[in-house]
């Protein structure tokens, strides 16, 4: 009798443990369901405040010279950029962009790599109000018309404009602070405190800004720049604009021959109905001894490009573009026509074909004259 209550105790006993167990199992698999929950939400949570896109663009390019030498006949992977930005807050948000140039970037000795791997943006944007931001990291200083949107969905012609490459050494960018400010008037102006340019003063590309920016690797930041940019977007499809910036010394380095300099430009980027017209005109003013001995104190440049879009077929759009450049390299001072079209497969798809005609100022530069077509093909998302 008192071995069958003890096998009915163990029994019980053991049923109880059983039961334990599984509860302690159950309560084991809600609490991982309860965390693979958390972390799915904390995952989508990320993915919300995330933004991802990017553009890039090919060109082939055939091109004929005076002097073959000089000729041109290919292809390239101009650009490839990722752009990934973040939302802290709603008044709070990260964005950047990282990008490779033309392909490839090997560690040679002699130089030969074609490309390079560039951090292009990455700056953080607070909105005081809906009216007032302020923008501290790297970023794009709102100079001329391409310097800030250059994806090609948004302009004409396979290469960009030679005025906003040479004279606005498109795409700069610089690291420092910006403030933005909007008014009910269709006005927007943003002031920016940022690195200055390291212009060389010797060798082929002396005095030239495109050589000197920095691009916030290591950049010299004994003397900083400033630019004030305005905008107005008052009448839809009217765009007017103009910047200035100032360089408190455009080389970085004191007594060398080139010291402040300005560089102001105007422009429209504009499209009433099928008719578009872009034009601008930017020119910089150097002091030194050096840059007025080159007779390089002045460069400036301008192009006007009117465009049309057929209203029957929207997806196609025919333009036409004259620029004429003053810039610091002797082959930097020509003038240049051409035509051409973009096929929008997508509205952020294209297809583009252009025609050029390049004739330099100087005779000892005349064997680079050329005439050519490109090809392209750009994207956005």
């Amino acid at each position: 009798m008192l071995e069958q209550i003890s096998q009915e105790l163990e029994a019980t006993r053991r049923e109880s443990q059983d039961a334990r167990e599984t509860a302690e199992t159950a309560n084991e698999a809600a609490e991982a369901a309860v965390e693979a929950a958390e972390t799915a939400s904390a995952a989508g949570e990320i993915l919300d405040k995330a933004s991802i896109g990017g553009y890039g663009e090919l060109h082939y390019n055939n091109l004929d010279a005076d002097d073959s030498g000089n000729d041109l006949d290919e292809i390239d992977f101009h650009r490839f950029v990722l752009f990934f930005g973040y939302q802290f807050a709603d008044n709070l948000k990260f964005y950047s962009e990282l990008e490779i140039e033309h392909s490839i970037t090997q560690d040679t000795d002699d130089g030969s790599s074609p490309g390079a791997v560039e951090l292009e943006q990455a700056y953080s944007q607070y909105d005081l109000n809906e009216n007032t931001s302020f923008v501290g990291g790297q970023f794009l200083p709102p100079l001329g018309i391409l310097n800030e949107t250059h994806e090609p969905p948004t302009f004409y012609g396979v290469e960009r404009n030679d005025v906003e490459n040479i004279i606005i050494p498109t795409t700069y960018r610089v690291g420092g602070a910006q403030l933005i400010q909007r008014f009910n008037q269709g006005i927007e102006a943003k002031l920016s405190i940022h690195e200055g340019l390291a212009t060389p003063v010797d060798g082929g590309s002396a005095f030239s800004p495109r050589s000197g920016r920095q691009s916030t690797g290591e950049a010299i930041a004994r003397d900083f720049a400033g630019s004030l940019n305005l905008e107005y977007r008052g009448i839809p499809g009217i765009e007017i604009g103009g910047s200035v910036q100032y360089e408190s010394d455009a080389s970085q380095d004191n007594n060398d021959g080139l010291e402040d300099g300005i560089l102001w430009e105007v422009h429209t980027d504009s499209v009433r109905g099928p008719f578009g017209l872009r034009a601008l005109y930017a020119r910089w003013d150097f002091d030194g001894d050096a840059v007025e001995a080159a007779d390089d104190d002045e460069q400036y440049g301008w192009y006007i490009e009117p465009s049309f879009r057929p209203p029957q077929f929207q997806k196609i759009g025919v333009y036409g573009r004259y620029q004429d450049i003053e810039g610091a390299r002797d082959q930097d001072e020509f003038d240049q026509w051409e035509v051409g079209l973009n096929f929008w497969v997508h509205p952020d798809v294209v297809l583009k074909f252009d025609y050029r005609d390049r004739n330099h100022d100087l005779s000892s530069e005349s064997g680079r004259d050329f005439n050519g077509f490109d090809l392209g093909i750009g994207y956005q998302f």
